[in-house]
């Protein structure tokens, strides 16, 4: 399985949402918390092509983006090839 890195702040409920769909799925993930870190968030920033919300998930190398994304990835039968591929 490839690994889920998913960044998240403390006070967003969509970040509790996406955590909880991995989790249902029986997805390992590795969290970073920016919540007051500028510098962690400006390189999350750059990484995601601009995105300035959280959470940002990436798997493996791919920004999936956030959890609106991940769950239409899900329902359409998309995220679990894209987790093993």
């Amino acid at each position: 399985m490839k690994p889920v890195k998913i960044y998240t702040t403390t006070y967003c409920g969509f970040c509790v949402r996406a955590k909880d769909l991995l989790k249902r799925k029986g997805v390992d993930y590795t969290e970073v918390d920016v919540t007051g870190d500028d510098d962690a968030r400006a390189k999350l920033v750059e990484m995601s092509g601009g995105q300035r919300t959280v959470p940002q998930i990436f798997i493996g190398e791919t920004h999936v983006g956030g959890y609106s994304d991940l769950a239409e990835l899900d329902r359409q039968k998309k995220l679990d090839p894209m987790l093993s591929a």
